[in-house]
């Protein structure tokens, strides 16, 4: 049985704590929100660049076109006066050539937000196919070109703007997020700790009632869960006091009797060897007085005739004390001679009961303290049914049950055992059963379905011990 250790503290999990992940989801997603926002918005740029350089591009055509008369009227130096005064068409650069490929005219560099630029890759993500319109006119040709740079800042610097405004709602809601999360998850928090200490072997520690309804749930299982394994320690601890005093008492009976058992024997062999020489002798001793006294002494005779006849009695109940205090054929002959020794004398004993004794199937041997066992639950089963049953036959039956016990049965026709809450608790059958269960048997007393009583004890050969 073990106990429990002192509280330590628990070991760390391994990985990312919940609130750091949750957190991460939050962020990741955010991210992938804004990311697409931004994209939507580099894509909208693109397609307004497109749309503003294809309109300027074609009404910057149409009216260059519709002012061809002025070419008719006043020749190339005529659109170049023209233009100078028209200057810079918004999103267009505009190039004059003569027929010899000189360059008369070139549109003016943009004055909106002239020094400004937008990134290379950026303007690679929005510019549009360029618009290129050639117009031909006497004396030289009109060449049109868009020019999307301006437009493309505008979209840059909205994208700027977007950006600033979309990392700080994600800074705000990310610290909001982490916030709210943390105080969600500091019930569990809690529940980690609780778990640490039981598994430390504190299983008495209870949480108090927790906020939220899946933490709360949580935190009744978890006392639920303490409150059992702290009444199955406490019920274990108990079971193991009881079957460590239960095994200390059979421990101790088993002692007390093997010294009975001594004592029987030494009583035995002293009542067999010392005693009955003596009585022995006094027998002989009253016969040849008896015989050398002369007829006129009839007293003498009398008192010799007495003291033989006391001797003799005396020596039959000595006798017939020996078997009960302990059998002496158990040792050298085995237990089925004991038996049959045991019901001859008891028949001696009691002409009026008919007892018998069957041994069926006589295999492996009881170990020399079950075969002793046995003998005692025969002895005492059969003298009870003589006693108290009223009935007038005994069987005494020991067979094998199976290859490593034999049972002993000893049934009567009598009355029976009465109901178990008025059976008086008779010392005898109660030690029987303390050391057939003792030895690792069965033992079984009640009353048969026929009627009269049933003992019957099951203890293991001697071939279950070699194995």
């Amino acid at each position: 049985m073990t106990t429990p250790q002192a509280p330590t503290t628990p070991p760390q999990a391994r990985g990312a704590s919940l609130s750091l992940r949750l957190n991460l989801i939050v962020a990741s997603l955010m991210g992938l929100f804004i990311a697409a926002l931004m994209w939507q918005q580099i894509d909208n740029t693109r397609a307004s660049v497109r749309e503003e350089i294809v309109a300027s591009n074609r009404v910057a055509t149409q009216l260059l076109e519709r002012v061809s008369w002025i070419v008719t009227r006043g020749g190339p130096q005529a659109m170049l006066g023209f233009l100078d005064q028209l200057g810079r068409v918004r999103a267009n650069d505009i190039t004059l050539s003569d027929d010899a490929g000189r360059v008369l005219y070139r549109s003016p560099p943009p004055v909106y937000k002239k020094g400004h630029d937008a990134p290379a890759w950026y303007s690679a993500l929005v510019l549009p196919p360029l618009q290129r319109q050639v117009i031909a006119i006497a004396g030289g040709t009109l060449t049109i070109e868009a020019d999307p740079s301006r437009a493309i800042l505008d979209g840059w610097e909205d994208l700027q703007q977007l950006a600033i405004a979309a990392a700080a709602a994600l800074l705000l809601i990310h610290l909001a997020v982490f916030w709210a999360v943390g105080h969600t998850l500091r019930p569990f928090g809690q529940i980690v700790q609780a778990l640490g200490r039981m598994q430390c072997g504190d299983y008495s520690h209870r949480l108090a009632p927790l906020p939220g309804r899946e933490a709360g749930l949580i935190g009744e299982s978890v006392n639920r869960l303490g409150e059992a394994i702290e009444t199955n320690v406490q019920q274990r601890i108990a079971t193991h006091d009881t079957e460590r005093r239960l095994a200390e008492s059979r421990e101790w009976a088993h002692r007390v009797e093997q010294r009975l058992e001594a004592e029987r024997r030494e009583i035995a062999s002293e009542l067999h060897d010392e005693l009955g020489q003596s009585v022995t002798a006094i027998r002989s001793l009253a016969r040849s007085l008896a015989s050398r006294l002369p007829e006129a002494d009839a007293t003498g005779r009398e008192a010799a005739l007495l003291i033989d006849s006391e001797a003799t009695r005396l020596y039959d109940a000595m006798h017939g004390m020996i078997p009960r205090l302990t059998p002496l054929e158990l040792a050298p002959l085995g237990l089925p001679d004991a038996l049959n020794d045991l019901v001859s004398g008891l028949r001696q004993r009691h002409p009026a009961w008919q007892l018998s004794l069957q041994l069926n199937d006589m295999g492996a041997p009881l170990t020399a303290p079950a075969a002793l066992v046995a003998y005692r639950v025969a002895q005492e089963a059969v003298n009870n049914a003589i006693k108290h049953s009223g009935g007038q036959h005994i069987a005494v039956t020991l067979a094998h049950n199976d290859p490593h016990h034999m049972t002993l049965t000893i049934d009567d026709d009598g009355c029976g055992l009465p109901p178990p809450e008025h059976r008086p608790a008779r010392f005898g059958l109660t030690s029987l059963r303390e050391r057939v269960l003792g030895l690792g048997g069965w033992f079984e007393a009640d009353t048969r379905p026929e009627g009269g009583t049933r003992i019957r004890a099951t203890l293991p050969c001697l071939a279950e011990e070699a194995a």
